[in-house]
């Protein structure tokens, strides 16, 4: 058996969320009792076969606000077509506001720079003002409210005036170009636009005035746009906009009117990447997602009332909607807004430590950078209230584990999690409870029948193969927006395995229990017919310190696939033959002699959507001549030339 890296303290599992949970689900319906890993992986298989008592309890112990009714699950053996608590009447708005104390609820950093703080109070009633804006305007559930904004306090605020309503909210962050932004809300036709005057990222004050202006007049539907002063900047061209203050003014803070609304009406309308065509809509139910987020920030990442979340995000990425969440668990949610690495890599750090951080959450990249930049946090900074750290948006390697261990904090649960927009929360995420092992998520989610399957569709104890889960759960997509016969949601995730959810994960599972992803199914390499990741490469090639990072495609050539990698280099390295020889030694023997590439070849940039994500698929689309269809969902489009017409890959 694998030595862990970090095991819970017996005093932290005793203290657990879970811990109780589950002795409760023992009292009451017979389910194992509570224990580390074996106690963990039973408990996860009763809440699996039995779905209506485990997310019965869900919704009473974490004290969903609402009318349950008395169906917990109909339709149960629908993979579309499931419903949860069909008889359920709540509001997503009022379970996240159901604190309305001094204690602080929100706080907000740009780039080092601290803003204000709100606290519970002020929450609620700036809330409700604006709520009561809303209905002046007329918006009524079911209307659309878009958002273009940083991760900064009104834009929770805004979030939760439209759900109060139950009217459907959609963002994306100030970044994205006009392109961008009305290919995702061009579809959706919103009636109520959120948008600030401009941002700040690395030190610079960007404006988005003009920007704003193209994007309100290119919206028919659009009715009032609301501008939120961030940066001073004009913003007079923009048609039919007020101020925040404006908005808000006339109204004085008061009893917020929640629309009682049932579990299935939507909430949230989020979008697919879109680096393969227009984006998709995908509509997320109010019920699903405050359930689901419940489960994971109580049960899963051990939030207790007063303790403060962190998650380094935009309001394009669904981990923002996922930090909100917070709220209904009582936390103090940190925000912040702008480049992780203005005016150096110890930002977030500090921010951390001024308002001691419990659960921090980042993406793998960013601690890649970290990595290789030498960042040593342990050895500048406290940390000492930071219990759990949160890495998503691509696998964490096994060096990567190393690293925070070593650099960051010892004495920490290191907690890869891996889920999606398309469920708005995970699969596979952290056990409390459990051990850490080297370059393993933890363990499946509660109430999340997720296994790994093999091309004809048979569970895989071990070995790689495709990430599924066989049973519904709350946070399922209602559906996809103008899709009224369902039939580019089914063909998402539906046609790979009838009735059964296909998430586009190429994963392993553990003999510790946990799992490993090894990157997505449809960038996974052929060559030779064998099925070979690309996070198993980067895992290896981004190991020698010449290398900043890399991406992996497969080239069709002569009826087969072969192998090619782009790196990029660290300031003042070349490509030289004898760094060729290191890479592919490297790769032979860590990963296979499989993985090995038959071309290397250095870039000055690789291509990357707005959430940070290496976007393989279109370097290969750009590699074979295919057009790129929506390059405005990257963060960086000029890098796709960088790979046009590449004479080393034409022999």
């Amino acid at each position: 058996m694998t030595e862990p890296l970090w095991r819970p303290s017996a005093k932290a599992v005793a203290d657990a969320n879970l811990t109780a949970f589950m002795k409760k689900a023992h009292a009451r319906f017979g389910a194992p009792q509570e224990g580390r890993k074996e106690g963990y992986e039973a408990f996860h298989a009763w809440s699996v076969a039995e779905p209506e008592a485990f997310w019965e309890l869900v919704w009473d112990e974490c004290g969903i606000i609402g009318e349950k009714g008395d169906k917990v699950l109909v339709d149960g053996g629908k993979m579309p077509g499931a419903k949860f608590f069909p008889e359920a009447r709540l509001n997503f708005a009022e379970n996240l506001l159901r604190l309305k104390d001094e204690s602080p609820a929100l706080h907000f950093n740009q780039e080092g720079a601290r803003g204000r703080s709100w606290n519970w109070r002020e929450l609620h009633d700036e809330v409700s003002r604006m709520a009561q804006a809303f209905r002046a305007f007329g918006l009524a559930p079911g209307d659309r409210v878009a958002a273009f904004m940083p991760n900064m306090p009104e834009t929770v605020i805004a979030m939760l005036a439209a759900a109060s309503i139950g009217a459907i909210w959609s963002s994306c962050s100030p970044d994205f170009g006009v392109k961008g932004v009305l290919d995702r809300f061009g579809q959706i036709e919103p009636k109520l636009l959120i948008a600030c005057d401009g941002y700040c990222y690395n030190g610079k004050e960007l404006p988005c005035g003009d920007k704003l202006a193209e994007i309100v007049a290119a919206l028919p539907t659009l009715e009032k746009c609301i501008t939120v002063p961030l940066i001073g900047a004009d913003v007079s061209a923009v048609k039919n906009q007020i101020s925040w203050e404006e908005a808000a003014a006339p109204y004085e803070a008061g009893k917020i009117a929640f629309e009682p609304l049932p579990f299935a009406h939507p909430l949230y309308i989020m979008f697919s990447s879109g680096t393969t065509g227009a984006p998709k809509c995908i509509v997320h139910s109010a019920g699903g997602t405050l359930l689901q987020h419940l489960k994971e920030h109580r049960l899963h990442c051990d939030i207790k009332p007063g303790e403060t979340l962190f998650y380094f995000t935009t309001c394009g990425w669904m981990m923002w909607n996922w930090l909100v969440s917070g709220l209904a668990a009582g936390a103090t949610l940190a925000l912040y807004d702008g480049s992780p690495f203005y005016p150096s890599g110890n930002v977030l750090f500090d921010y951390a430590d001024a308002l001691r951080v419990n659960v921090f959450g980042a993406s793998a990249k960013f601690i890649d950078a970290l990595k290789n930049d030498h960042f040593r946090p342990a050895e500048t900074h406290d940390l000492g209230a930071m219990r759990m750290i949160l890495s998503t948006g691509s696998p964490l390697v096994p060096e990567g584990f190393d690293y925070v261990y070593d650099a960051v904090k010892k004495d920490v649960a290191l907690c890869s999690i891996s889920g999606g927009t398309d469920i708005v929360s995970c699969f596979v995420l952290g056990n409390p409870i459990g051990p850490v092992y080297r370059g393993q998520i933890q363990a499946k989610g509660l109430g999340m029948a997720v296994e790994v399957w093999d091309e004809e569709g048979k569970p895989l104890s071990s070995g790689k193969g495709e990430l599924v889960c066989t049973k519904p759960f709350p946070s399922m997509p209602i559906g996809f927006w103008n899709d009224e016969e369902g039939k580019k949601y089914r063909a998402a995730y539906f046609e790979r395995f009838e009735n059964v959810w296909c998430h586009g994960d190429f994963a392993e599972p553990t003999a510790e229990g946990g799992m490993i992803i090894h990157g997505r199914s449809d960038a996974t390499l052929n060559p030779g017919g064998v099925r070979i990741g690309t996070a198993e490469i980067y895992a290896q090639v981004e190991q020698l310190e010449e290398v900043m990072e890399s991406v992996a495609i497969g080239q069709d050539r002569d009826g087969d696939v072969r192998v090619v990698l782009f790196v990029v280099l660290r300031a003042g390295e070349e490509l030289t033959d004898d760094l060729i020889k290191r890479i592919k030694t490297k790769i032979r023997t860590g990963a296979s002699p499989r993985h090995v590439p038959a071309k290397v070849i250095a870039v000055a940039d690789i291509p990357r959507t707005k959430s940070g994500k290496i976007t393989e698929l279109a370097v290969r689309d750009v590699v074979h001549g295919r057009a790129i269809k929506n390059k405005e969902a990257l963060a960086n489009p000029e890098a796709l030339k960088l790979f046009e017409n590449i004479a080393e890959l034409q022999a």
